[in-house]
């Protein structure tokens, strides 16, 4: 089969079920599993799919958002493992900063008592004070669908604090156009969040590899990806360019 048929043919099949393991495109094309791989990489480059562990999946709209409750049910099994290993590098007497993400949310079963947090995310509060940690709430307009604190006044009161490290989620993950999310307000106040950190960790799954959203926050460089299983095609992309952890177990 000529490589623009097998092309054609894995797009068609993206189109239709949304996620494809490399196998089924083995089959499908009658190929071997290194000529699918080489495949997936040239599509990949020309943003017609990204890869994920094992296969591809669509590229997702530069303005969709999933609602935090559709956020929270997917990958959580993952999510939970990177938030475990995130809370392992916080300190006792640190000040942190928590994003509103379904991945963040799943660090705070497991913090220890004696730090302080500020955070945009309606959902941690009940958390945090079940676990009678010191919590800061900043104030702005309240994100329906992400239960995000965004806005001018989230930024002003930003602004008054400063952080030992701070932990981000994000939509996507490019090494050419950085982090990006869907809702620029809220973009900038993820951005100004790690700009007054001394360290900044981004939390996401690799389903967020490859994908760029409407807009930036911040440069590949400037934080820290703490990720699970990747393809080693896909982690060596960033290679140079910031340094990621992957949990694996």
């Amino acid at each position: 089969m000529l490589e623009t048929e097998r092309h054609e043919k894995i797009l068609q099949l993206l189109k239709e079920k949304n996620t494809v393991k490399i196998q089924e495109l083995v089959e499908l094309t009658s190929s071997s599993e290194s000529t699918i791989r080489r495949d997936l990489t040239v599509l990949e480059k020309k943003e017609y799919l990204k890869r994920v562990h094992g296969g591809a999946s669509k590229l997702q709209g530069k303005l969709q958002e999933p609602t935090m409750n559709e956020k929270s049910s997917k990958n959580h099994q993952a999510k939970q493992k990177i938030a475990q290993f995130a809370v392992g590098l916080i300190e006792e007497g640190e000040s942190i900063y928590l994003d509103a993400g379904s991945t963040i949310v799943e660090m705070i079963p497991f913090l220890p008592e004696n730090i302080v947090v500020v955070t945009n995310g309606i959902t941690h509060i009940p958390l945090l004070l079940e676990k009678n940690i010191k919590t800061y709430l900043i104030g702005g307009f309240v994100k329906p669908s992400t239960n995000a604190v965004v806005g001018r006044d989230a930024i002003a009161s930003l602004e008054h604090y400063r952080f030992d490290k701070c932990f981000m989620g994000v939509n996507g993950i490019h090494p050419q156009y950085g982090y990006t999310t869907p809702d620029q307000e809220e973009a900038a106040v993820k951005q100004l969040a790690m700009s007054l950190s001394r360290e900044a960790f981004i939390l996401a799954d690799d389903s967020k590899f490859s994908e760029v959203a409407f807009a930036r926050i911040a440069d590949i460089k400037t934080a820290t990806i703490i990720t699970n299983d990747l393809e080693s095609d896909i982690k060596n992309q960033y290679a140079g360019k910031t340094d990621i952890k992957v949990v694996t177990a």
